[in-house]
């Protein structure tokens, strides 16, 4: 006899009424032991209907050893182990099921989520990957394996969700996901729709609300930001949930910080800190807030921990870029030897005028303030940092099989204007194509993929952002950066100064051979004479009315998003209170400055005679 949708059990079921289920399958069990399995999954299931896991579970296991062959009982163990808590039994009990049926989709999925849940990353964006390669238009498969390359702290997992638009309304929890990742990629306006239609329809659901009031604040709409919060308090008052109550806090915490409040800051973290809510994220807050009280050895004493729980996430996120033979940044000593470069054939490529304009520098140099005078020039246009040169790194050694730099000279015209054409791809899917305007790329680093600018853009012309070496490694060590190779090159003052040395020699190795056009801008005498660095600055790139580039603030503000460290900066009149800064944590750089004399030489900063 087939259990089916009319039969009595699984009405009882469907009507919320499991003790007469349970009834009904034992009496079943007695008289037809042929239908045994499926009056077994019935009478497990009632059981979980009552609150009875345990029994529940050993009925599941039960029949994963009566039928071990079977990967649907396999599988229902696993789904009653995840919801029991035991995730390590769950993953192994999937991970036997996955191996009754390899490569299904559905299996994959379940084990991808379970291992996310564990906190592998790796191995559930592996096993995600793989089940979208077999369900390529599934849009939770996508949205799934985008949430775990990105918690693998990977490039490039926006494409997997580029076609959010076509899959809108999405179950709850998967709505949710979406903004998060659209957050993450920088498309903070479109996470604002995505998150403002989610609450609409389930008000109760703290966390989009939570989502919803960090986008707010993001976009600088602190008010609604604020009133937000204010629903979230009533919302998750009756929670009981530690989670709950440490992201109300960071949230709270944040908008004192935009308010200028750091006492109230620090009044809220500090008990969350103390608690079980110290993670990274609460302590680089907690950090911010402790510096603008000027309490150095808080914020110093702060920071050592939030780092040590960074660490922690890259050795699962990221082990690699921790290996002790692991490079400061990805190629950051590759360097294109004199006697390669003069040997590049000649190639035709865009003028000065049909190229963009790149700015450099090392993080924390000032790129974002530069970026946003630029853009407020008519006939300049920049875009939110993207690593569009890196990518096309990636395809070069990716798909033309070569090695970068070594390799540059093998590049012919043909593929040089492959490249390019790919770059202005990756441009206007993120850009709106102004012909009467410039691209302005703004991304720090590409100061270390200047041998490929150089080799696509030869008459482009850079802008790098200089700032005292000792400010720049203070401010990295202070930001909490997504970006794994930055996170994990932060993670002491040590590092941090040996990265910037091998970036910097990196630049001037290559600057000194390829003689770029570039315009070095102290970030110093920017904050100093504002008027008089935007006429050099536009001379520079011979545009007429310098004037435009000081009303960046407005300009700013305009945008709302600015997907860097510096967004709340850029937003308020220049001034100079950033500069020098390092001064007030002398002890604590004191060990590195002989690693930074170098460059402190070079570019004409103070040195460690200077330091009391």
């Amino acid at each position: 006899m087939t259990v089916g949708a009319t039969d009595p059990i699984v009405i009882a079921l469907a009507a919320n009424d499991p003790v007469r289920a349970e009834r009904l399958c034992r009496q079943r069990l007695a008289q037809t032991p042929a239908d045994g399995p499926d009056l077994m999954v019935l009478l497990a299931t009632s059981f979980w209907r009552q609150g009875r896991q345990d029994e529940a579970l050993d009925v599941y296991a039960r029949l994963t050893r009566l039928d071990p062959d079977s990967a649907v009982h396999w599988g229902n163990y696993a789904t009653a182990l995840r919801l029991a808590g035991n995730l390590p039994a769950a993953e192994q009990a999937a991970l036997t099921a996955l191996r009754l049926t390899p490569d299904e989709p559905v299996r994959l999925e379940r084990l991808g989520l379970l291992q996310l849940q564990r906190n592998k990353p790796r191995e559930a964006r592996d096993n995600l990957l793989r089940a979208l390669a077999r369900s390529p238009q599934s849009p939770a498969l996508r949205i799934h394996a985008a949430r775990a390359c990105a918690a693998c702290r990977d490039d490039g997992f926006e494409h997997l969700i580029e076609p959010w638009r076509n899959w809108l309304p999405l179950e709850d929890s998967l709505q949710y996901d979406l903004a998060d990742l659209l957050i993450l990629s920088g498309e903070a306006e479109a996470a604002r729709q995505v998150l403002e239609d989610l609450v609409r329809r389930a008000p109760a659901h703290w966390r989009a609300q939570l989502l919803l009031a960090w986008v707010y604040e993001r976009v600088n709409r602190l008010a609604d930001a604020e009133a937000v919060l204010e629903r979230v308090d009533a919302t998750a008052a009756g929670e009981d949930d530690q989670r709950a109550r440490v992201d109300l806090a960071l949230q709270r915490a944040r908008l004192a910080l935009r308010k200028h409040d750091p006492a109230r800051a620090r009044a809220i973290l500090e008990p969350v800190w103390s608690g079980k809510g110290q993670t990274a994220l609460c302590g680089f807050l907690l950090a911010r807030a402790c510096d603008q009280l000027g309490d150095v050895d808080a914020t110093m004493q702060v920071l050592a921990i939030a780092h040590a729980r960074q660490v922690e996430e890259l050795k699962v996120a990221a082990p690699q870029l921790l290996a002790p033979d692991a490079d400061l940044l990805p190629h950051v000593t590759a360097r294109v030897r004199a006697a390669d470069y003069r040997a590049w054939p000649a190639l035709e490529a865009p003028d000065a005028a049909a190229s963009p304009v790149f700015i450099v520098g090392f993080p924390r140099s000032g790129t974002t303030l530069l970026e946003q005078m630029l853009d407020a020039h008519p006939r300049l246009q920049s875009m939110d940092e993207r690593p569009f040169v890196r990518n096309l790194v990636g395809r070069f050694e990716g798909d033309m099989g070569l090695d970068f730099p070594r390799d540059l000279g093998n590049l012919d015209q043909r593929r040089c204007d492959e490249l390019r054409q790919y770059y202005r791809q990756m441009v206007e899917a993120k850009l709106p194509n102004r012909r009467d305007a410039r691209l302005v790329d703004k991304n720090p680093l590409n100061m270390l993929w200047l041998p490929m600018i150089h080799r696509l853009f030869p008459r482009a012309k850079f802008i790098l952002a200089l700032r005292h070496p000792c400010d720049v490694i203070l401010s990295c060590y202070q930001q909490n950066f997504h970006a794994a190779a930055l996170a994990a090159a932060s993670q002491s003052l040590e590092r941090l100064a040996r990265t910037y040395v091998a970036a910097m020699e990196t630049w001037l190795h290559h600057a000194e051979l390829m003689q770029p056009d570039v315009c070095v801008s102290r970030y110093a005498d920017l904050v100093a004479d504002p008027a008089a660095q935007s006429r050099r600055i536009a001379s520079f790139l011979e545009l007429d009315d310098a004037d435009a580039m000081l009303g960046f603030v407005e300009r700013a503000r305009e945008k709302a998003f600015i997907a860097t460290p510096s967004y709340t900066q850029v937003i308020e009149p220049i001034n100079t209170k950033r500069s020098g800064r390092w001064q007030q944590y002398r002890d604590y750089l004191k060990p590195v400055l002989p690693i930074l004399q170098p460059m402190l030489d070079h570019w004409g900063y103070k040195t460690q005679a200077d330091v009391p």
